[in-house]
């Protein structure tokens, strides 16, 4: 697996409560138990056949594990709609119970601690096929505008072992990467995660097509994409650059794909080189918008800037680049390399990944452009509930982990105030977590570390409560008093005056604190690089 990096305290419980019901299969899917714990994912190995006209999918994935702490029971995961045909380990037939979602294997003695172990899981099925991909998990089955078979699946969320056998948690990657070999009808592809190692017929309808990931990858990364594909191949200062495309797509993807290289300039020099360099990178037309499969981004915006040709930030700002490229790529660093333990803590993906745009903007556009975009994605922040979902049952908190996530990111470069050492600090945290697991107070000591400040309120507040902090302001003829009102009661955030043009900083913090002001001082508030409500009121003395 990749390190964990898990950092305890307590959460206190003045929190704000996101209590929803939850079910023993939730926790199954979700939870850490010891069948989960005692042992360690090196490797998966999928060997399946697609079959499109029955939607039906068949084969095994032979899974090497290391043991962790001896055992006789394993949990691994597949959806229980899947068939099981048989588990094999050194030749035996392992006994078996199913539980929603879950699989407990039984072994016929301990399996002892440090030793490695292969079980190669053989099922077949229908999986489930999404009712609007990639926002429900699950495969489509479509077709081109020549009427052949187009397949794809995304996974994020719902959980990988809808459609093969693995130990379904964020907690653990194979260390070793994976192979995925997928037999599919001879007229088509199959592409994969990782480098095409060759392709065989398996008989006379059937050909197979051979992936090899050498990097840790996460279990909803792993794909498929089946169609009428052309590819095209670049390489960009030593990294290849592979597409894979429709047919009818091959002269317009080749020049709308450019926007990889100043893409790759940009993240580079921001957050480290790109993480799968063995691996290579890809972008894959699928029939749906996208996803960040990692080495082999899903692309589905139809060769439009903007998202799907509309632009998040109605600033006319996002229309100036393809917004899925841009954005899925940005996951190569956030989410891919840098990977939250538990989905309650996809801010971690989400959040700085919708922060890259910002910051691509900015290395394209310049810094007024990029906070002018940035500004632009306040109007999305929904506050239906905290960015923070539910740990141990496999649930994600609101969609503002993508707005809100980029927005506090945004809101504390500003608090620093130091550029220098703001880039410093993301570069060197995307390279110091680089293929790791992490979590959310992991994240929270890191930048209160690196920054020398106490910035855990501000985390707080943003990420575990739907309300804003608000600045309030009385002024009056001689003197200007101020505060937060905020549910954190320790929060505290420097912001930017501006008293007569000119900039000033003030500390404020949830107590009020008094500024002696002349009674001619035109006063307003900075909130333009920073999120936050403002209410500024004249009083008399």
């Amino acid at each position: 697996m990749n390190k964990i990096i898990v950092t305890s305290i307590l959460i206190i419980a003045y929190f704000q409560s996101t209590a929803q019901s939850f079910t023993r299969k939730d926790s199954l899917h979700g939870g850490l138990r010891k069948e989960r714990t005692c042992y360690d994912v090196q490797r998966y190995n999928l060997d399946i056949t697609v079959l499109p006209n029955e939607k039906k999918i068949s084969g095994s994935n032979k899974i090497d594990i290391k043991i962790l702490e001896n055992t006789s029971k394993i949990q691994l995961d597949l959806f229980e709609n899947m068939k099981i045909d048989s588990i094999i380990w050194n030749s035996r037939n392992l006994s078996y119970t199913r539980e929603f979602d879950a699989v407990f294997i039984s072994f016929p003695h301990n399996l002892e601690k440090e030793k490695k172990e292969t079980i190669t899981f053989y099922y077949h099925g229908n999986p489930v096929i999404a009712r609007k991909a990639p926002w429900d998990g699950g495969f489509v089955f479509s077709n081109d505008s020549q009427g052949k078979d187009w397949i794809a699946v995304a996974v994020q969320g719902t959980g990988a072992s809808l459609w093969y056998p693995c130990k379904d948690s964020q907690t653990d990657e194979p260390d070793y990467g994976a192979s995925i070999k997928v037999a599919v009808p001879s007229d088509l592809m199959c592409v994969s995660n990782g480098r095409f190692i060759g392709s065989h017929k398996v008989d006379k309808e059937f050909t197979r097509w051979d992936w090899e990931v050498k990097n840790p990858i996460n279990n909803y990364n792993i794909t498929l994409n089946i169609g009428d594909y052309v590819h095209i191949h670049d390489n960009y200062k030593g990294l290849d650059l592979d597409y894979y495309v429709l047919r009818d797509n091959e002269e317009k993807a080749k020049i709308h794909f450019e926007v990889v290289k100043p893409m790759m300039d940009c993240f580079q020099s921001k957050f480290g080189e790109y993480p799968f360099k063995q691996d290579g990178y890809k972008l894959v037309e699928t029939p749906y918008l996208g996803m960040e499969h990692q080495s082999a981004v899903a692309y589905g915006n139809k060769y439009m800037k903007g998202y799907r040709g509309a632009d998040l930030s109605m600033t006319g700002i996002g229309l100036t680049f393809d917004y899925i490229i841009i954005h899925e790529s940005g996951h190569e660093w956030f989410g891919n390399s840098i990977t939250s333990k538990d989905i309650a803590d996809m801010w971690i993906h989400e959040g700085f990944t919708q922060y890259s745009e910002i910051v691509f903007v900015e290395c394209q556009l310049g810094y007024e452009k990029a906070m002018k975009y940035a500004n632009g994605l306040k109007y999305n922040v929904s506050s239906d509930k905290p960015i923070i979902g539910n740990y141990g049952v496999n649930s994600e908190g609101s969609g503002d982990m993508y707005p809100k996530g980029a927005l506090l990111l945004n809101t504390l470069r500003h608090v620093i105030n130091d550029d220098v050492k703001w880039w410093k600090l993301i570069l060197d945290y995307s390279n110091n977590f680089r293929h790791q697991i992490i979590d959310t107070e992991t994240v929270i000591a890191y930048f209160n570390t690196e920054s020398g400040m106490n910035l855990t309120p501000i985390f707080n507040q943003y990420l575990r409560y739907t309300t804003l902090p608000k600045l309030e302001i009385l002024q009056a003829k001689n003197s200007l008093k101020y505060r937060w009102i905020s549910d954190d009661t320790g929060f505290q955030m420097p912001v930017e005056l501006i008293i007569n043009g000119t900039k000033r900083w003030i500390e404020p913090t949830t107590a009020w604190k008094t500024l002696k002001i002349k009674k001619a001082d035109v006063i307003d508030v900075n909130n333009y690089e920073q999120f936050f409500k403002k209410e500024l009121k004249k009083v008399s003395n």
